[in-house]
């Protein structure tokens, strides 16, 4: 029951201290997420973090999984 929960920490945790990590682990390399978070932090590591935290917490991945299947 709680491993989503525990996985959501774990990414938070890891946004905080390398904020392109945690994002990578949600949604991969190649998505449009993680360039963003890896530009925001090249640009200043606080704005890395917040967008990381947002990008984890706000939305779905699966969600965004459906959506690039469909269009395939």
């Amino acid at each position: 029951m709680g491993d989503g929960r525990c996985c959501t920490f774990l990414e938070i945790l890891l946004a905080v201290i390398l904020p392109p990590l945690g994002v990578f682990l949600r949604f991969g390399c190649c998505s449009m997420e993680f360039c963003i978070c890896l530009l925001l932090t090249i640009l200043g590591y606080v704005p890395g973090i917040i967008y990381a935290i947002y990008v984890l917490v706000a939305l779905d991945s699966d969600r965004h999984e459906r959506e690039y299947y469909t269009l395939a």
